[in-house]
C-alpha cells in the first residue's frame, strides 16, 4: 500500500476539469473536422455513486461512427473489488475518459485511446493511494508508414517533455498489451502507449504527460 495521508482534493478536482475540459475541445475539433455530423451527448448517473458524460457521432463526412466519453464514479469497496482487484480501503473514486474514431476512409486509421485515475480512501475519506493508467493505439487498415511515423513521434515529443524514459517503456507496455496471443502472437495496429500502476512521484508526472498525450490532436 502507498500511504497518502490527506485529504486533498486537488490533484482529483484538477485531474476531472481537464477530462471534461479536453471532452469539449476534442468533440469541437472533430466536428469542425467532419463538417456535417455533431455529437450527441447521453448524461447518465450512477445509483451507487456517479456520472458520465457519453458523446457519440455517426454517419458524418468523415467519422462513420466515434465516440468521445467521460466519466466520473466512486462508491465503497466491495468484497468482490478486494478479492479480484486486491484493493484495500473502503471508499474508491475512478474519473476517466475514452475515445474511439472511426473514420469512413479505409485509408485513414481508426484511434483509441484511454486514460484514467484510480484513488482509494480509508474510512474517514483519507487518501491512501492513487494511480494513473491508460494509454493510446492506432489500427491502420491499409498502412502508410509516414502516418505510423507521425503518431509515434508525436506522443515521444509529448512524453518526453517529462521523462525521455516514458515513452519507450510505454511503448514497449503497449506492444506487449496488444497481442492475439491465440492467433500466433498477431499484434494489433501498430501499437502506441500503454501503461498502469503509476503511482507517487511518477503518478504527479504522469498526470501531466496524461494531458500531452491526450491534446496530440493531430490524430483526433
Amino acid at each position: 500500500m502507498h500511504t497518502i495521508p490527506i485529504v486533498d482534493h486537488s490533484i482529483r478536482d484538477a485531474w476531472v476539469d481537464m477530462i471534461h475540459s479536453l471532452q469539449d475541445k476534442i468533440c469541437a475539433g472533430l466536428e469542425m473536422t467532419d463538417g456535417r455530423e455533431r455529437f450527441a451527448e447521453d448524461l447518465w448517473s450512477r445509483a451507487e455513486g456517479g456520472s458520465g458524460k457519453t458523446r457519440v457521432m455517426a454517419n458524418g463526412n468523415v467519422i462513420e461512427k466515434g465516440g468521445v466519453n467521460t466519466s466520473v464514479v466512486y462508491g465503497n469497496v466491495t468484497d468482490t473489488m478486494r478479492r479480484q482487484l486486491k484493493l484495500d480501503g473502503e471508499k474508491w473514486f475512478a474519473c476517466g475518459m475514452s475515445i474511439v474514431i472511426h473514420p469512413f476512409n479505409p485509408f485513414v486509421p481508426t484511434i483509441h485511446c484511454n486514460y484514467r485515475m484510480f484513488e482509494l480512501y480509508d474510512s474517514n475519506e483519507i487518501l491512501i493511494d492513487r494511480w494513473f493508467g491508460g494509454g493510446t493505439d492506432l489500427t491502420p487498415y491499409y498502412l502508410f508508414e509516414e502516418d505510423a511515423v507521425h503518431f509515434h513521434k508525436t506522443h515521444k515529443e509529448a512524453l518526453d517533455q517529462f521523462d525521455a524514459n516514458l515513452y519507450p517503456r510505454f511503448k514497449k507496455e503497449c506492444d506487449n498489451y496488444f497481442v492475439n496471443w491465440h492467433r500466433n502472437e498477431e499484434r494489433r495496429g501498430i501499437g502506441g502507449i500503454f501503461y498502469d500502476y503509476q503511482r507517487g512521484s511518477d503518478a504527479v508526472s504522469n498526470s501531466n504527460a496524461n494531458t500531452s498525450s491526450l491534446v496530440t490532436q493531430q490524430w483526433m
